[in-house]
């Protein structure tokens, strides 16, 4: 590779740039006039890079892309992840407000280069799946040796490289929290080069993975279950399972018979009615009396489900990512970063019990709590960082971590250095509550009587290193374990059952003498009776010696009877209440809500079937027509307009909707052709949306509804 700079320089370089772009923050002229003179600079040092290596595993598109044949002539962002970090997490909606606002054809193109940190992840079917489970919409390809890693000088995750029309080195951008500056290298860089006659205008052989996913019918009704819990009613035992693929909350009997869906596919941050509510991609769930708390982590938000009024209300979170390593506001005041788990810890104060709410905050490396009522935290400790602290109802903040991404042990739980816990289970009768602290693969716990911060097993025993995983029985830090991301209590056992997630299997680890052991799964992905595929929620029922397990790329709940030492799947079926049956085929109903204001309305159809052996025909014609707009059967010139009245089903239905009040009605047909091995079906869909025009709604509604055909 032909590069006059280092990337380390030309990060170094952007550092500086990034200073005095803070500096003229007022001033977007003088800012893009300073980015277009770095981006002239070092398009004319000769700087090219090497192209991808030959013979990789891509993903979202139909063949292998290579800089100097498929994106010569474009703005390339690469984006150098491993996905299991949080931070890489974090960079995803960055790199979607980009390619929203600048499309291939404008000259942006942004590869995901995955350069995996653990074993698991150089495995081309887990990549597969993450891109699938995270929405990943850009050609990803699988850097598995590293090759253009280390061809760059690549040190850290997550880092994003630009590189111009020619494949010259223009800027590097480490760690997250970008996206400003990045939009506006973009622009300029676009601007620069098209005045240079050296952007093209081409598409790239794109082919989204999501229609590799399973779908509702053909076997499960889930997609990607993150987390579940146990809780008691008066009917009984029931299961929470977080459908994160879903973006809903299902509650279900024992037996895999759901009773409430809160929530839905599309998602979203909304409080309201079960029905109305949305989830992004929700993970931990637990349940306090007649509440269900949930952490929405893609929404950094803390939700309550009351199933009582069988409503949704968000506790804590402002619906951004936040920054914050200290908290102490109250209630959607307060920013938080990627929940991944909840728990709940019944704190004996002032000669009472009052509930807290133990929050494992990924995005900030840390645990926080929610405080239900006043109260004053580990009154015990008067010394060092002033634990001592009166919290007022409805505040939340950190009470364990200091934000540094480490595996530091310590007395004092503010000094302590966590590395994306994922997982908890408070030990109520022991006062202490266990976590996986999922990127140092370990398992430790907190005393919630002092805060003191301690080793279980996994990891090593220096706190920088991060790196030491395996797959080894044994205790303390002789086991071994690889990005654990769920834990589980036994009374009866003594023991802590943990989800040992990139190793696929269950691991036990005795109380008493701290042994961890693996009891369920052969460490091969799979299928199988006795495989998981990267399992990560994991819940125990104590009355009849069950351990439930969220298998995620399964798609499935698993049942672990303990003393039999047998395994099912349980059959958890979701009502499918949007179909209605009449003489003219498949008809659906949906209500959506926009503004009085007008605004537009976008809408995105997955047609799925009950039958397993059908399945759309990539070589027919699949087509959707706006059969009738409010207004237009009389003549009346309303205001509602399509500008495309046909399409093709993979392109969104797209309607403008003039300002006005009341409900509605928009009726769509899609005619599609169905194959089976032997035979092809033409079907005709009916969809009839109610449009709902509200004060406080959004002026700008996106839809993506699942059509189940019979």
């Amino acid at each position: 590779m032909n590069v006059r700079y280092t990337l380390e320089e030309l990060t170094q370089i952007g550092i500086e740039i990034r200073r005095s772009l803070e500096s003229l923050d007022s001033d977007r002229k003088k800012q893009e006039e300073l980015v277009l003179a770095h981006i002239k600079k070092f398009s004319n040092k000769g700087s090219r890079i090497a192209d991808f290596q030959a013979g990789l595993e891509w993903f979202n598109v139909t063949e292998e892309l290579s800089i100097y044949r498929h994106l010569t002539g474009k703005i390339i962002i690469l984006d150098f992840f491993t996905y299991c970090c949080i931070n890489c997490m974090h960079i995803l909606p960055d790199l979607d407000a980009l390619e929203k606002r600048f499309s291939i054809t404008d000259g942006l193109v942004v590869v995901g280069v995955h350069s995996a940190k653990f074993s698991n992840e150089r495995e081309s079917q887990k990549l597969l799946s993450a891109v699938q489970r995270y929405n990943i919409n850009h050609p990803v390809v699988n850097d598995a040796t590293l090759s253009t890693w280390r061809n760059l000088g690549i040190s850290c995750w997550p880092t994003l490289v630009m590189i111009g029309p020619s494949g010259e080195l223009l800027a590097v951008f480490v760690g997250e929290g970008h996206r400003d500056e990045l939009i506006l290298y973009v622009d300029v860089a676009l601007r620069y080069f098209k005045s240079l006659k050296k952007i093209r205008d081409n598409d790239i052989p794109l082919q989204l993975a999501r229609h590799l996913l399973p779908v509702a019918g053909n076997g499960s009704d889930l997609l990607f279950p993150g987390k579940l819990e146990l809780f008691r009613n008066e009917q009984g035992e029931r299961l929470i399972v977080s459908d994160t693929g879903n973006n809903r909350i299902l509650v279900s009997d024992t037996s895999g018979n759901v009773e409430c869906v809160i929530g839905g596919c599309n998602p979203g941050l909304k409080d309201g009615a079960y029905e109305n509510a949305q989830f992004n991609a929700p993970q931990g769930v637990c349940a306090l009396g007649d509440s269900i708390y949930v952490a929405d982590n893609e929404n950094h938000a803390i939700r309550k489900i009351d199933m009582l009024k069988k409503t949704v209300t968000t506790i804590t979170g402002t619906g951004v990512q936040g920054h914050d390593y200290v908290g102490g506001k109250v209630g959607t005041e307060q920013a938080i970063s990627s929940p991944w788990d909840v728990a709940v810890y019944e704190y004996e104060h002032e000669k009472r019990t009052v509930p807290v709410l133990l929050i494992a905050v990924a995005g900030t490396h840390q645990i926080w709590a929610y405080f239900f009522e006043e109260t004053v935290w580990w009154k015990n400790r008067q010394s060092f960082f002033k634990l001592r602290r009166t919290y007022k109802a409805g505040t939340c903040a950190a009470i364990v971590g200091s934000g540094r991404e480490e595996n530091r042990n310590n007395a004092y739980p503010h000094a302590a250095g966590l590395a994306q816990p994922s997982g908890l289970v408070v030990v109520q009768e022991k006062k202490l509550v266990y976590f996986a602290d999922s990127e140092s693969s370990s398992i430790r716990r907190v005393d919630l009587t002092n805060g003191r911060v301690s080793a279980v097993c996994g990891a090593n025993r220096d706190p920088a290193d991060l790196h030491d995983y395996g797959d080894s029985d044994g205790a303390n830090f002789t086991a071994k374990l690889q990005h654990p991301l769920g834990v589980a209590w036994h009374l009866k056992d003594n023991a802590v059952y943990v989800a040992d997630t990139y190793n696929h299997k269950i691991k036990r680890i005795d109380a008493a003498t701290g042994y961890c052991e693996t009891v369920y799964g052969d460490g091969k992905p799979g299928p199988g009776k006795f495989s998981f595929d990267e399992p990560s929620g994991i819940a125990v029922s104590p009355e009849k010696d069950l351990l439930y397990v969220a298998d995620v790329n399964n798609h499935a709940i698993k049942v672990i009877d303990i003393r039999k030492k047998s395994i099912a799947t349980l059959p958890i079926k979701v009502p499918v209440t949007e179909i209605v049956e009449n003489d003219s085929g498949n008809t659906y109903l949906f209500d959506t809500t926009i503004s009085e204001n007008g605004g537009e309305l976008t809408i995105t159809f997955d047609v799925v079937f009950f039958e397993s052996e059908l399945k759309l025909n990539v070589d027919a014609p699949q087509k959707w027509t706006v059969k009738d707009l409010p207004g237009t059967n009389n003549g009346d010139n309303s205001g509602w307009t399509c500008a495309v009245s046909n399409g093709e089903l993979a392109t969104p239905v797209s309607i403008k909707i003039p300002e006005g009040n009341g409900i509605s009605e928009v009726h769509i047909t899609l005619n599609i052709v169905a194959c089976k091995t032997t035979e092809c079906l033409p079907k005709k869909l009916l969809v009839l949306f109610r449009v709902h025009r509200k004060s406080n709604a959004s002026t700008v509604v996106t839809e993506r509804k699942r059509l189940v055909v019979k």
